[in-house]
């Protein structure tokens, strides 16, 4: 397991509570009151610091390696039911952004996503979550077979930004990501979004517009990345911190602001320390806003949809 700088409190602890037990193991010392005595200060440890994350905090916990990615939710949630589709159709099959057709109990969803790598090589394979046009294109037509058969739809969002490769913007990434975000408008089906790393750009917004958007507790989803802000406005890395507060990147900035439904809550420590209460969390939000959302006709849906995003905002005429 790796540690964050300031996790590191809990890795002091945990490793004591080790050696203690070691020491117990290796000799006929009693050591039982002494590994009580560390646990309850780990959990106070624990406790402490996760209540008082900063932004900038979050956004090192959105990126934490051993974090899980897309796949690792569709997996937990769909099991063997899950069956990936491939290709935009036009260009090729983009593998950092993935879709595909999973059950959750006997309920079908189309699932769509970034997803990224867990090492060199498959960061490179999966383009570091960075989507082409031919991703969101994909995404699109996953979309749009997802309406055809009225099954409701699922994005995942967890991406540093989508791909700004000139042969990129070749191929239309502007305009693929402004399709994408009007025809999700006008969608015939429920979507559902929900936030599970770094939510950051039209990269992210390229999947983002839902009927319910939901944030997991320590992401962060805006226009921008906290470093590249500070790079424009600083012109230095260094003042990261403060532009990930300025920012209001975090779920509760978001849901403050009215830009989001709700908040994912993560098991103590992040999504990282512990998988299954994160899938379990995540699977009970999209049933529930799947039953929100399922007795609306199709007129309905849309015109709720159109309406919650043209409240986003203030404006003077």
């Amino acid at each position: 397991m790796e540690y964050l700088d300031f996790e590191m409190p809990i890795k002091e602890l945990l490793d004591q509570l080790v050696k203690c037990h070691d020491i117990g193991k290796e000799s006929e010392v009693d050591v039982t009151a002494t590994c009580k005595k560390i646990e309850k200060k780990l959990a106070i440890a624990r406790k402490d610091i996760y209540k008082n994350l900063t932004p900038w905090q979050r956004v090192q916990l959105s990126r934490h390696p051993n974090r899980p990615y897309t796949l690792d939710y569709i997996k937990a949630l769909c099991g063997d039911t899950f069956m990936e589709l491939h290709g935009d159709r036009n260009v090729k099959d983009d593998k950092a952004m993935i879709g595909g057709l999973g059950k959750i109990g006997d309920q079908s969803f189309m699932f769509i996503g970034q997803q990224k790598g867990y090492n060199t090589k498959t960061r490179q394979y999966r383009n570091f979550g960075m989507a082409n046009p031919e991703g969101y294109r994909k995404a699109l037509r996953l979309m749009k077979m997802a309406e055809k058969f009225r099954i409701p739809v699922v994005t995942l969002l967890d991406t540093p930004g989508a791909y700004p490769g000139l042969e990129a913007e070749e191929r239309g990434q502007g305009e693929a990501i402004a399709r994408n975000i009007l025809e999700m408008t006008r969608l015939k089906t429920q979507i559902i979004t929900i936030v599970i790393g770094e939510g950051a750009s039209g990269g992210a917004l390229g999947i983002g517009v839902g009927d319910r958007v939901y944030m997991m507790e320590n992401t962060w989803y805006t226009v921008i990345s906290p470093e590249s802000c500070s790079s424009i406005l600083w012109r230095s890395w260094e003042f990261k911190e403060q532009a990930a507060a300025a920012l209001k990147l975090t779920g509760s900035d978001m849901k403050n602001l009215k830009l989001i439904d709700g908040i994912i809550q993560e098991p103590v420590g992040g999504a990282h320390t512990d998988r299954e209460g994160a899938f379990k969390a995540v699977q009970e939000q999209i049933i529930a806003a799947f039953e929100e959302l399922k007795d609306l006709n199709d007129e309905a849906l849309v015109s709720k949809r159109m309406d919650k995003y043209a409240q986003m905002g203030v404006y003077d005429e």
